[in-house]
């Protein structure tokens, strides 16, 4: 990209995130000056006296190997002047929040209080140009009678009392934190994109993923023969977010996964992908040849990585 990259650094929060942390590596590859937000309910980093997670042990490491390139802030969510400190010069920003404590209520209300900190901070910076804010394919995809729908794209919403009603807590903490950061973006007036992911693989996701990997995963039988269980490669949907964050004609909600999974076989692959957090019997066999409808579409995604956005 060379004289292309923003005068300005980007901010990722969390950074210490597993989207976050790829969103990061990604960021650096290109050549991009990086302000790595990691998150701590404190408001103390762990990196600086607790016990550091294998993600943040290895963004300190990468800061000290290139402290000119990527500066570690600690921040906590609900401490709205630690989101200015960290956001302070910087022109973008990738909001990509995700919890490691299990998901219930609590959880649910932390993450639409931390959204909305996130964004005023970013109405309350003047260097900020854009926000990419990482959602999740959840917040589109839970509601009564989908079955029965053809289309399912960036025009759909969970229903939050569907979501209560099963205890889909990590669906609702999806929706409601994106509802709630498109309505302050709009009444502030700022250029925000929401991008909508899939089951999220990658390398090690099992052991740095795996409480929102399987909080994603509740409900996955009902998704699967609905026809909106589907995943995405980590690395594509770095490359998703930053083309988001470049492209100045992206606007609105993009929904983004690889595969569909809408076969037995398929679904029996990636349940071997995430052992030991899904095992299957040593023995077991695909024995059902059903193929159950899709109904997700992503046209408007694959405008955008053809290179036209909208």
């Amino acid at each position: 990209m060379g004289s292309d990259l923003p005068d300005h650094p980007v901010c990722v929060l969390d950074a210490s995130s597993y989207v976050g942390f790829w969103i990061l590596k990604g960021l650096l590859s290109r050549g991009y000056s990086v302000h790595a937000a990691i998150q701590n309910k404190k408001g103390k980093r762990k990196t600086e006296g607790g016990e550091a997670t294998e993600i943040e042990k290895k963004i300190m490491e990468m800061a000290k190997e290139d402290d000119t390139k990527l500066v570690v802030f600690g921040v906590d969510v609900l401490d709205y002047q630690s989101i200015l400190v960290a956001l302070k010069s910087c022109s973008g920003v990738f909001c990509c929040l995700d919890f490691q404590d299990p998901y219930d209520e609590k959880m649910v209300d932390l993450e639409v209080r931390g959204a909305i900190n996130v964004v005023e901070a970013c109405a309350q910076t003047d260097s900020i140009a854009k926000i990419v804010f990482t959602s999740s394919l959840t917040a589109a995809i839970w509601r009564e009678n989908i079955c029965s729908e053809k289309d399912v794209d960036e025009r759909s919403w969970s229903d939050q009392s569907f979501c209560r009603k099963f205890k889909l807590w990590y669906a609702l903490a999806k929706t409601l934190s994106e509802q709630a950061a498109w309505a302050l973006a709009m009444d502030r007036d700022l250029n925000m994109v929401s991008i909508n992911p899939g089951l999220v693989l990658g390398p090690s996701v099992s052991q740095q993923n795996p409480r929102s990997t399987m909080a994603y995963l509740k409900g996955a039988a009902q998704m699967f023969e609905n026809g909106v269980l589907a995943y995405v490669n980590v690395n594509f949907l770095v490359s998703v977010h930053i083309r988001a964050m470049e492209d100045t004609s992206t606007c609105g909600r993009y929904l983004c996964f690889d595969q569909i999974v809408n076969t037995e076989e398929e679904a029996v692959k990636i349940a071997q992908g995430l052992s030991p957090l899904i095992s299957l019997p040593q023995s077991y066999e695909c024995g059902g040849s059903e193929v159950y409808e899709e109904r997700l579409r992503n046209k408007k995604l694959n405008k955008l990585v053809e290179g036209t956005a909208y």
